[in-house]
Order: C-alpha cells, then sequence, then structure tokens
C-alpha cells in the first residue's frame, strides 16, 4: 500500500512525465502496419495535422483524470483498474505525436493548461462522488471520446493510412476502458454532469485544432 505522501509523488511524476517526457509507448504503433497511404495535398495535411493534435490534447486530459482519480480513490482495485487504462492512455500520446512529427506539424500550445483542468475535474469527481461516480466518470469520458474518434474517422483524408489507424485502435481501446469501468461497478452520472462534459470537449477540441 503507497502512502499518501507516496501517492502524491507519483502523481507528480505522472504530470511531467505527460507534459514534458518523450512518450514511450508499450505496444507498436498501429500506423507501422497501415499501408503508406496516398500522397497528402497541403490542406489534406493540415487537416490531419489538426485532427491529430487534438487527438494529442484528448490524451493528455485523460492521463490527467485518471492520475487525478487513481490519487482520490482509497479503493487499490480501482486504483489499479486506472493506472492499467493510463498506461494505454500513454501508448496514445506516444503514437499521436509521432505522427504529428511525421505530418510536420506540433502538439497543443495550451497543454498545461488542458491538463490542468482535466486534473482538477477528475479529482473533483473521485473526491466528491467515491468509487462508483469515479468510474461512472470514466464510463462517460470514454464514451464521449469513443464518438469523438469515430467523427474523425469520417474527417480525415481518405489517404491517410497511419492516422486512420492509429484512431481505429484509440477508439477501440476506449471503448474496452469504459466497458471494464462498466463491470466493476460504475455508477450512471446524471444528465446534466455528461452534458456538461460535452460542453468541455466541445471548447476544448475547438481550441486545440488551431493552437
Amino acid at each position: 500500500m503507497l502512502s499518501p505522501t507516496d501517492r502524491l509523488l507519483a502523481a507528480a511524476d505522472s504530470t511531467l512525465r505527460t507534459l514534458l517526457a518523450p512518450h514511450q509507448a508499450s505496444r507498436p504503433n498501429p500506423a507501422a502496419k497501415a499501408p503508406p497511404g496516398a500522397r497528402l495535398s497541403e490542406s489534406e495535411q493540415r487537416l490531419s495535422g489538426a485532427l491529430m493534435r487534438v487527438n494529442h490534447v484528448g490524451e493528455v486530459c485523460a492521463q490527467a483524470l485518471y492520475t487525478a482519480q487513481a490519487l482520490a480513490t482509497s479503493d487499490p482495485a480501482v486504483r489499479q483498474s486506472l493506472e492499467a487504462a493510463a498506461r494505454d492512455e500513454t501508448d496514445h500520446l506516444a503514437w499521436t505525436r509521432e505522427r504529428l512529427e511525421q505530418l510536420s506539424d506540433r502538439v497543443s500550445l495550451l497543454n498545461p493548461l488542458w491538463y490542468a483542468g482535466a486534473f482538477g475535474i477528475g479529482l473533483l469527481a473521485g473526491r466528491v462522488g467515491g468509487e462508483r461516480f469515479s468510474l461512472g466518470f470514466v464510463v462517460e469520458t470514454e464514451r464521449q471520446v469513443e464518438a469523438h474518434l469515430a467523427s474523425h474517422m469520417d474527417r480525415l483524408p481518405a489517404g491517410d493510412a497511419p492516422s486512420r489507424a492509429i484512431v481505429a485502435q484509440m477508439k477501440e481501446d476506449e471503448a474496452r476502458h469504459a466497458d471494464e469501468a462498466l463491470h466493476a461497478g460504475a455508477a450512471p452520472l446524471p444528465a446534466p454532469v455528461g452534458g456538461l462534459m460535452r460542453v468541455a470537449a466541445r471548447v476544448m477540441t475547438t481550441v486545440a485544432h488551431r493552437i
């Protein structure tokens, strides 16, 4: 069992790694098995870069949410589940960052702000609602992210096979995280909470598309 101090230090370490350190994936990048794809036009490359930047921001926020909720929970099983999901999100961070570099694009300049906001939301969810509410928050988050990634599959250029392969694997992982949280006893969130989450996500994706 980790002491509160140890858990706080672990959360701080996760924060620094997410925002400052190069991300190391534990699984191969799905893009490596994808066909090379067609040569993208300048406008298509900009669109793919913007969409992958938004996806990278989403993974930064996911790391913040899971880290904060793992810090807040007193249930070792719930903490273990959150930490396992966070490891998958680290893969997503690495994959999206690598693809951004291939597209000659960059991550969002506002990543520290996105992280801080998501961390605060995750900490509040873990402290106020308890374990079942915290797991319900995971389910709602992942369902919204899954829908968001599905929309990106529709928007990505047809010839950008590497980006499409990454997004497809991310979508599969997010669906699995939601199912695992449901099986662990997640409680449904009140409708207004889900609505507020959708509004916040819309603001984030709109801004991150450009900045």
